[in-house]
């Protein structure tokens, strides 16, 4: 869709206007189907109008937006440092390991992490072994 400033050349009439393209406005226009809503005149033309360009600087709510996702990238880089500290990392073994801890009642110092996919974490789901699933943000300046 595009908004069209219009402008009747024989009253000096200016409206706005919605057309699917530029094309339509003017395919409408050649078949003679725009028309001034005031006096009917179809001598109409596209008025000169300013585009809209985008701002260097961000307005106040992109701001905040940004504000917000990078408290969160925060929060979840500190629950990381959190878990790499007081978790063993076994990687896509998680599967195999949570199975291995509540089966064999095989007691670990620590609790473990890793990578599983949404059907290895629904299965272990059903067995009654209970996980959690944590955003994780891979930090490229580590």
């Amino acid at each position: 869709m595009i908004k069209y400033n219009i402008i009747c050349k024989e009253c000096d009439l200016n409206f706005d206007s919605w057309f699917a393209s530029s094309k339509d406005f003017e395919k409408l226009k050649s078949k003679k189907l725009l028309n001034c809503h005031k006096c009917n005149s179809l001598n109409v033309e596209k008025n000169l109008m300013a585009p809209k360009l985008i701002r260097n600087k961000p307005d106040n709510d992109l701001k905040k937006e940004l504000k917000k996702h990078s408290v969160i990238k925060n929060k979840i880089k500190d629950y990381q440092k959190f878990i790499k500290n007081n978790f063993e990392y076994v990687g896509k073994n998680f599967t195999y390991e949570a199975r291995s801890i509540h089966y064999n009642e095989k007691k670990k110092e620590k609790g473990i992490y890793g990578t599983a996919s949404l059907k290895d974490l629904k299965e272990l789901k059903e067995e009654g072994i209970d996980t959690q699933v944590l955003p994780w943000v891979e930090d490229k300046n580590n």
